[in-house]
């Protein structure tokens, strides 16, 4: 039997899911630090929850990509594409919590989608939300908390705005009125270029003058204050002022954030600002992280007409743990920093792994036969140091740290060493 994973699906080794943890590590760290709760939801939905028209729409390439599956009580489930739709059902469910709800959650969604770098059929996701507030602080909040994880992770990223508002204007200006599929036509720019975009609106069943002219109002460049010039929408110019406001508390706290007039998210749920980020080189052409405002998600789960405010972004951990590897590649397939190695010297080697983990350092013992063995095992592993224990070692009451990056070999207490490790 020939063994494989499912399309689109892969393990992730060692050395990958080190990379991973120490990525939800900074992430975990940000998002707390800017006073973010954590929160957890099932992978597996009701489908008609994910599959609500309200939510990613009923013609996005999300909803065409869902898993299925029904269970022993014949009830249609799905595997939820994002951890948005489950958060804003979570939030129905639960009136009675305090607003404004900020939340984080690192988990596993699925698409039934194409396979390219970065982009796989299950992959993680860290989502940041913040339910209950209308204001563009809200914005502002999520985006410097963005600006920082990707900062700590070392990454040169762009962050770019837009307004969904302001593109239905614009939209309504060009006599497009079916908006909902032409930002979903316009959400592939980047993929299939101008004239694809073009060749879908005239399938929609758009005029060439039509196209046009949204298209010379979406001119790429552009500036907020050239825009102003050509906006006649009142849905437009709301959707500009609140780009203004965003931008003006972006400048304050120096976050890297751009205009960008044809970025749109290909979800229906977006009904006002949208950002995504993405390395500014343009190395790698996926999307590291996207989200923008879902302000009527959560009334329509609760239904009666209301409407709760909320504003979210995920960061994708596959293609960012891609990029960091290929910035560079790791060879560390382990936590531990330090390997002990008794010669003749297993009790007391014991107690020393015992006091290097109490001082908080990883520790790993070894369990082969020989030194050459467990020397190689280091260095295979990557890790950092081993602590050799013989019994002359024992008699002067020390140890011998050997660097593995180096091959220096020091006589130290176990004292010394901790100090050295940590």
């Amino acid at each position: 039997m020939e063994f494989q994973t499912a399309k689109g699906v892969r393990d992730v080794p060692p050395e990958e899911k080190i990379v991973k943890n120490s990525i939800v590590n900074v992430m975990t760290e940000q998002f707390e630090l800017a006073g973010f709760a954590p929160l957890e939801t099932p992978i597996l939905e009701r489908y008609e929850t994910l599959a609500a028209k309200f939510t990613a729409g009923e013609a996005s390439d999300a909803l065409k990509e869902i898993f299925k599956l029904k269970d022993q009580g014949d009830r249609l489930l799905a595997l939820r594409f994002d951890l948005t739709v489950p958060l804003s059902r979570f939030v129905a469910m639960n009136p009675n919590l305090k607003m404004p709800f900020k939340q984080y959650e690192f988990g596993v969604v699925f698409r039934d989608g194409p396979i390219k770098l970065g982009r796989y059929r299950q992959f993680w996701q860290a989502e940041l939300n913040i339910v209950g507030s209308q204001s563009m602080l809200a914005e502002a909040e999520i985006l410097s908390v963005v600006q920082n994880v990707f900062t700590k992770l070392d990454l040169d990223i762009v962050i770019k705005v837009n307004n969904r508002k302001l593109l239905n204007g614009l939209l309504e200006q060009a006599g497009i009125k079916d908006k909902e599929e032409a930002l979903i036509s316009l959400d592939k720019l980047d993929k299939i270029g101008k004239d694809g975009v073009s060749q879908e609106l005239k399938q929609r069943g758009y005029s060439q003058k039509q196209i046009d002219t949204f298209f010379d109002l979406i001119e790429e460049g552009i500036s907020l204050a050239d825009l102003a010039k050509k906006i006649t929408s009142s849905e437009a110019k709301e959707g500009l002022q609140e780009l203004e406001e965003l931008f003006q508390y972006c400048k304050i706290q120096k976050i890297d954030a751009v205009f960008d007039v044809s970025l749109c998210r290909g979800l229906a749920y977006y009904t006002s600002t949208v950002f995504e980020t993405r390395l500014k080189d343009g190395s790698f052409t996926a999307s590291l992280a996207g989200g923008g405002r879902f302000d009527k998600m959560i009334g329509n789960f609760i239904g009666g007409g209301r409407e709760i405010p909320a504003v979210g972004i995920a960061f994708g951990l596959e293609p960012i743990i891609d990029v960091i590897s290929l910035k560079k590649r790791s060879t560390v397939r382990t936590p531990a920093r330090v390997l002990v190695l008794p010669i003749n010297t297993v009790e007391q080697s014991l107690s020393i792994v015992v006091e290097l983990r109490q001082a908080a350092i990883p520790t790993d013992l070894a369990l082969l036969k020989g030194v050459t063995k467990n020397l190689q095992y280091a260095a295979a592993l990557g890790i950092p140091y081993v602590v050799i224990i013989g019994e002359n070692e024992l008699k002067l009451k020390k140890v011998l740290l050997r660097d593995m990056t180096s091959g220096v070999e020091e006589v130290l207490t176990l004292k010394e060493v901790i100090k050295k490790l940590q």
